[in-house]
């Protein structure tokens, strides 16, 4: 039977919280974190990606979860080369700065190695509980196929390890014609968990829906389809909610996905309001099904 678990990116959304999906008893953070785990037995942290956790927090996390109840952690945005503001820097690795935003080569090069360590060494409680599914590398719009991309895809696999980890590419060069196979040979040579993505078509980040797994983990992320998929509100971009029909759709070829991996990790990553809630609850059901 494949190990199939669906979830979604947050639980702590403040549109979630005022949509009414948590019981009124679930009045603080540990009991709506309890509530969550006993619905979904998967969750994607997005929030690390904005400000590195607290190993503390990990801590928390385990202890506040069933187990085998999985948490997939998104790596913190100057990991991936993502424009980072200095504040969410640890304060003694913070470079003096007016620039509003920071990048891997504005840090001196030990300060971005002590981002690395302390950033992994967060996870070691939840690794340790045996609740950390993966690390999740969103890559930026502009990380295009080349080779020292390539190469620094190994890098932070080698970083990581042994801890696991999970690709997302957002630039469409990775799969222009050709360089599709090469793409998805390249992780699969190296064992790579390529995450697939249902994402809105003909933008620059677009990557098609190419349902395949590279490693024992497959990933895949349901972005949604939302006609302001370049808007800055975040809301205006994630706030689609899936139909029944689209659903019933994609049931089949995950369960094809799933066949083909040790481990399949599903989440609905369109958070405005309930809509992932909703959507993940009948994507379990329809999964269940025939």
């Amino acid at each position: 039977m494949p190990d199939i678990k669906v979830g979604t990116a947050s639980w702590t959304d403040r549109t979630l919280l005022a949509s009414g999906w948590y019981p009124d008893t679930a009045d603080t953070a540990e009991k709506r974190l309890a509530y969550y785990a006993s619905q979904f037995p998967l969750v994607e942290v997005d929030s690390t990606y904005y400000s590195p956790p607290a190993e503390q927090t990990a801590a928390l996390w385990a202890a506040r979860t069933p187990p085998g109840f999985t948490f997939n952690i998104k790596a913190f945005s100057l990991l991936t080369g993502h424009p980072t503001r200095p504040g969410a820097i640890y304060k003694d690795l913070r470079p003096e700065t007016d620039k509003k935003n920071l990048y891997p080569a504005d840090l001196p090069a030990q300060a971005y190695e002590d981002v690395w360590t302390r950033f992994l060494s967060a996870l070691e409680p939840l690794a340790e509980a045996g609740k950390l599914g993966a690390i999740l590398f969103q890559f930026p719009p502009w990380f295009t196929i080349r080779r020292s991309n390539k190469q620094f895809l190994l890098e932070v696999a080698r970083r990581c390890a042994p801890l696991p980890v999970a690709v997302e590419l957002r630039h469409a060069s990775w799969f222009d014609g050709d360089n599709q196979q090469e793409t998805l040979q390249f992780l699969g040579e190296h064992r790579l968990p390529y995450v697939c993505v249902d994402m809105p078509q003909g933008h620059r980040s677009s990557i098609p829906p190419v349902l395949t797994a590279t490693a024992d983990l497959a990933v895949v992320r349901f972005h949604g389809h939302s006609d302001k998929w370049t808007s800055r509100d975040i809301y205006e971009r994630f706030g689609y909610r899936y139909s029944q029909q689209e659903l019933v759709q994609w049931a089949p070829k995950l369960r094809e996905l799933a066949g083909s991996a040790e481990r399949t990790h599903m989440i609905m990553n369109n958070c405005y309001s309930d809509y992932a809630q909703r959507n993940a609850a009948s994507l379990i059901d329809l999964l269940a099904g025939d």
